[in-house]
Parts: C-alpha cells; sequence; structure tokens
C-alpha cells in the first residue's frame, strides 16, 4: 500500500514536491515585532492535487471495467442491495490494486527510486512514471476509440503508439473500458435471465400471474451462482481479460 501512495504521487507534479518536504507556512518579520505569515503555493497545489486522485484511480486504471461488472452481476442476480456498494467498490479497489501491481512496482523502480535519490528531476520522473501506464493503456485500448479522440483533437500524425498524449489517451481508454465492461456485463446476465425466463414461464402455465416470478427465481439464482462457485469464475475471468 505504501508503494501505490508513493506512485499515484509522482503522477501528480505537486505531490512530488510534497514528498520531497514542503514547508507549508513561513514566517516573516514585520514592524513594530510583528510577525508575518505567509501559505506557501506549492502547498496549496498539493492540497489541490489531492483531490485529482480519485479521478485518476477511477480513470487510468481498470477499477471503472470491475466496478461495472460486479455492478451488472448484482443487477443480474436482482438482489438489489447484496452485496452493498461499500463491498463492491471495496473489492473493485483491492483488484485494481492487485491487478496494477506489475505496472506500479515499474513505476516505482523506474521512476520514484530514482527521483528519491536526486537521480533523476521532477520532469524526467513524471515521463518515467507516465510509460508504464501508457503502455497498460494502450494495450487495453482499441484502435477505433483512440483514432476517434486523435482526430477530435486534431493531433499530429504519430509515429508510435506511445508517443499518444494522455489527453487523447485517457479518454479512449476510458470508453474502451466501458464497451468492454458492458460486453462482459451482457455474457453475466444470460444465465440469470434464462431462469428469470423459466420461472415466469412456469408460474403462467400454473396459472400464478399474481405471483412475482422475481421473488421465486432468486433463491433459483443464488443457489446457481453459489453451486457454480460464481465469484471464482467471475473474478478468474475478469483478471484475464486485462491485458498486462
Amino acid at each position: 500500500m505504501k508503494r501505490v501512495l508513493l506512485l499515484l504521487a509522482l503522477i501528480s507534479p505537486a505531490l512530488a514536491w510534497g514528498a520531497a518536504g514542503i514547508p507549508a507556512f513561513s514566517s516573516a518579520p514585520g514592524p513594530g515585532g510583528s510577525t508575518n505569515y505567509t501559505f506557501s503555493i506549492e502547498a496549496l497545489l498539493l492540497l489541490t492535487a489531492l483531490s485529482f486522485l480519485p479521478a485518476l484511480l477511477l480513470m487510468m486504471t481498470s477499477f471503472t471495467r470491475i466496478v461495472i461488472v460486479l455492478s451488472l452481476l448484482r443487477q443480474a442476480m436482482g438482489t438489489m442491495t447484496a452485496p452493498p456498494n461499500q463491498v463492491i467498490i471495496g473489492l473493485s479497489l483491492f483488484l485494481t490494486f492487485f491487478i496494477m501491481a506489475p505496472v506500479f512496482d515499474k513505476i516505482y523502480e523506474t521512476a520514484w527510486v530514482p527521483y528519491s535519490e536526486n537521480k533523476i528531476n521532477l520532469v524526467e520522473a513524471g515521463n518515467r512514471a507516465a510509460g508504464p501506464l501508457k503502455s497498460f493503456m494502450l494495450k487495453q485500448t482499441r484502435q477505433e476509440d483512440l483514432a476517434l479522440f486523435i482526430g477530435l483533437s486534431k493531433t499530429p500524425p504519430l509515429n508510435t503508439p506511445e508517443e499518444t498524449p494522455l489527453k487523447v489517451l485517457v479518454p479512449a481508454y476510458v470508453i474502451s473500458e466501458l464497451k468492454t465492461a458492458f460486453q462482459i456485463g451482457f455474457i453475466v446476465f444470460i444465465p440469470f435471465l434464462i431462469i428469470d425466463m423459466v420461472v415466469a414461464s412456469v408460474l403462467m402455465s400454473m396459472g400464478m400471474m399474481m405471483l412475482s416470478p422475481v421473488l421465486i427465481s432468486l433463491p433459483f439464482k443464488i443457489m446457481l451462482f453459489v453451486m457454480a462457485d460464481g465469484w471464482n469464475l467471475l473474478i478468474s475471468s475478469l483478471v484475464q481479460t486485462i491485458q498486462l
């Protein structure tokens, strides 16, 4: 967890400055024996950058895909609030750290360690930190989505995909993740939808139209998911869809 926090600090220049140590307040003697206090602009930038960390975590990692698939699974099962949102977000967060661990380790070794040893400056550390993230996002991004944002931004022709600027790559990566997540969610929905259809057909054939099919199908869907070891199958399949 300590490495993750350090790596997130590298993504934002303000946070990197904070890691090196920033005096938040400075004082200067004033007239009549008074003291004037000033707030450091670097510390202000550091506090401002903290608000961007959730967006960076959501938009530049596999968190979006995981949380959408888990939410669609809950809807498909019809359990509504089980598992609760806190569990889904927490599981998605730790799965994201698990999946992104090789990327974070590479950033830590190539960018943070040299910067902390004063072997490279802040700009070079930021460029090195962006490299592994770019490589990860490019593997998940569809060419059509990347071409769309390159055209919209009127970016000059690129020699290699690695030259794609983050302002173009991040939105292309996000919409690619959204499409992939909904495709996986559609597949997850199918077995539960079949159970709903079978239960509804049986109830109609028995003339029990006043009884809610959802109420009857819910135990069968839970039983199917548990007997098939659904969490194991879903998480393993979800992790395998992400290319590292």
